[in-house]
């Protein structure tokens, strides 16, 4: 492939090379006395020693990280009015003429906004488009628009007129607010939005052709890269010497610098040369006509054939699945059938002998408690049924609650009973509370606690089931949605407790 290829980038600069590397290896061998020659020969070993000193590698390294960077940034920074136009067609509503006028309208507005970036830019759309009437042929402004414009410009000649359109085109988004095509004030806010969006990308094209990459550094980049050029067609010349101290010495040179010659295109200097204005006429440069035609096309389609249509809704083929467990493969894409990718840690596995604590006198047990299967109680958690979904919902307060699955430890069971055995016998047989070292009254043990004989059934093997004993706890959702239909509740207020006295009558003179 020839257009844009490296061969064509650098072989004017290569057959310069070989031409005066050829032109001095002949004038070396046959033009020369031993005088000469001798001279010759000092100035190739002293070019060959020195080049090095040039420090080509790191010049060109960072000088190609910023002009290829520059590169990728331009392009992403080209603005598509693909988002405009979804957003036109959704929110502007009305299938009559008017309506269609509105979305196609604004659509033109924005692809001449574009277009007339580019004119500014690009020297193929400038060619295409060379003056405004011009974009009146195409049909990107009407004539109307066309005198505007030039009154603009011949009033304040100094600043481009791109942002103009965009403008234009806000307008008519307001105008379809008022008449009633847009519901409501915040589909105005996204199409403005967008449309200010896309001017912003329109203004940074413009930044980036009037600032380019410093011309010193380019000039010192240049200065280094036909440098070591020159010094390389010197001193890489074969010379006829015993011992020049150099290694290299193969009688290949003799004929063709080959490693020479290989390394001329590999200063990619040239190629970064060409990168640094993408919108310009070289090979590799960004294909700008293309983007102009295409952005109208694109554009007329969304807000105007496609306005308001979608295919019929039908259920698809994964319905009753939910979803494919795999999409099919051809013959052609089987061999390329990638597996799960496991995570880094998935064929490691650990003994149960190594995943024993080290230490597990640092796990902290209550005095109070016991293990469950030594004392013979186990605790039974099954799902209620009055819970409500698991998805978490809003209160009317603000706070968020949701519906977990909680377990019940054996401890908060006992307490439930003794409490509940504790007011029983305490409503039927009242106790004095007893002082303990001048502190707080509080019950005796054997008043604060109940013994479980008696009150569970028995279960063979000496081991109980705690199951319909367990207290259901209320579900926190519901306690919340049903307090916020309650009545607030009246408590005393200083107005209530301090009523003003009533005023005695005053005479009012006749």
């Amino acid at each position: 492939r020839w257009r844009g290829s490296i061969y064509k980038l650098v072989w004017p600069d290569l057959a310069a090379f070989l031409t005066i590397y050829y032109s001095l290896n002949f004038t070396y061998r046959y033009a020369m006395d031993s005088y000469q020659r001798k001279m010759f020969e000092s100035v190739s070993i002293y070019c060959e020693t020195y080049s090095n000193y040039i420090p080509l590698s790191f010049v060109l390294g960072f000088y190609i990280s910023v002009i290829m960077q520059r590169w990728w940034d331009q392009y992403t920074s080209i603005p598509w009015p693909d988002p405009i136009a979804v957003f036109v067609s959704s929110h502007i509503h009305g299938q009559d003429e008017r309506g269609r006028l509105m979305r196609r309208t604004i659509m033109r507005y924005v692809c001449l906004c574009l277009t007339m970036v580019f004119s500014m830019i690009c020297p193929r759309v400038k060619k295409r488009f060379p003056t405004l009437e011009h974009f009146v042929d195409a049909g990107l402004m009407t004539e109307n628009e066309r005198s505007i414009v030039v009154d603009l410009n011949e009033k304040f000649p100094r600043h481009s007129k791109h942002w103009l359109p965009i403008v234009w085109a806000a307008s008519i988004v307001t105008r379809a607010r008022k008449e009633g095509r847009i519901r409501d004030d915040f589909s105005v806010k996204t199409i403005i939005d967008e449309l200010n969006k896309f001017r912003g990308q329109c203004g940074i094209l413009l930044n980036y052709d009037s600032i380019s990459v410093p011309l010193v550094y380019t000039q010192v980049v240049t200065l280094a890269t036909y440098s070591f050029f020159i010094t390389s067609v010197i001193g890489r010349q074969w010379l006829d010497v015993e011992d020049d101290g150099r290694n290299r010495r193969n009688p290949i040179d003799l004929y063709f610098p080959v490693f020479t010659t290989l390394q001329v295109p590999l200063i990619n200097y040239f190629v970064a040369e060409s990168l640094i204005n993408p919108f310009g006429e070289d090979d590799d440069d960004f294909e700008i006509n293309w983007i102009v035609d295409r952005n109208v096309t694109v554009s007329y389609l969304i807000v105007d054939e496609m306005h308001h249509e979608h295919p019929e809704l039908i259920k698809d083929q994964y319905w009753e699945e939910v979803f494919p467990t795999e999409l099919p493969h051809t013959v052609a894409s089987q061999p390329f059938k990638d597996k799960v990718p496991q995570p880094s840690t998935a064929n490691i596995a650990v003994s149960n002998v190594d995943a024993e604590y080290i230490n597990p006198q640092s796990v902290k047990v209550e005095d109070g408690l016991c293990d469950d299967n030594q004392s013979g109680i186990h605790f039974v958690v099954g799902r209620s049924s009055s819970r409500v979904s698991s998805n978490t919902s809003v209160n009317n307060m603000g706070s968020h609650s949701t519906s977990l699955h909680r377990i019940g430890s054996v401890t908060s069971v006992v307490r439930r009973l003794l409490s509940r055995d504790s007011s029983a016998s305490t409503a039927g047989t009242p106790s004095a509370p007893v002082m303990v070292d001048g502190g707080p009254p509080r019950l005796s043990e054997s008043q604060s606690s109940t013994s479980l004989a008696g009150k569970l059934p028995p279960v063979g093997g000496g081991s109980m089931r705690i199951a319909d004993q367990v207290i259901e706890e209320v579900d926190e959702q519901t306690t919340i949605t049903s307090m916020a239909g309650k009545a607030p509740e009246q408590r005393p207020t200083a107005q209530s407790i301090f009523q003003n006295a009533p005023t005695q009558p005053v005479a009012v003179p006749k």
